[in-house]
């Protein structure tokens, strides 16, 4: 598959199972990966992978950072918290490791690590496998940063979801065209 038609033929699977990526896949996905842009070459992404039982035990640090968040939540809240984890066999958590940088701010080196979260969707695209893209109120929790080793001014820019798409999706027809527009300058300007 070129890389045109991985870019313009990949979408979100609603479910995904075994298999995983293998580990020679996966280095491959995360060289693509790391071929996003990056301004500074800061280099700010991380990668976390979370897979087997690791999946269990990553679904009880997001169902007690959601309990800290609501300490009134409903056990069937938590359940269904600690359960997300397994929508997938692997998650890999992209996350920016933010720098003071006099010439690349904090924000430009969350869009590169969102880049590289992008990259890794499409080569697994293009690998044969599916992944889709989440964040959620546990990607901006203090306690689920700090599981993961990451600073709490770090930012997860997602948890994308690797694995073989259970059923096929037809890639949404758009309306890209409807959303590009050319810019002119104001008459007189010059």
């Amino acid at each position: 598959m070129d890389a045109l038609e991985a870019l313009s033929t990949r979408t979100s699977p609603a479910a995904l199972t075994d298999p995983a990526p293998d580990g020679a896949t996966m280095e491959r996905l995360f060289a693509a990966a790391m071929r996003a842009p990056d301004h500074g070459r800061l280099r700010p992404w991380r990668f976390i992978i979370i897979d087997g039982d690791a999946r269990h035990a990553f679904g009880t640090v997001l169902a007690e950072a959601l309990r800290i968040r609501q300490p009134g939540a409903a056990e069937t809240i938590l359940a269904k918290e600690r359960a997300k984890p397994l929508r997938a066999p692997r998650i890999v958590v992209v996350a920016a490791v933010i720098r003071d940088h006099p010439g690349v701010p904090e924000i430009e080196q969350v869009i590169a690590a969102g880049a590289a979260a992008e990259n890794l969707l499409v080569a697994a695209h293009a690998s044969g496998f599916g992944g889709f893209w989440r964040t959620g109120a546990a990607a901006y929790d203090d306690t689920v940063k700090r599981a993961l080793g990451l600073a709490s001014r770090d930012a997860i820019v997602g948890f994308v979801y690797l694995g073989t798409p259970a059923t096929v999706v037809a890639p949404p027809v758009g309306d890209g065209v409807a959303r590009v527009r050319h810019w002119t300058a104001p008459a007189g300007d010059g």
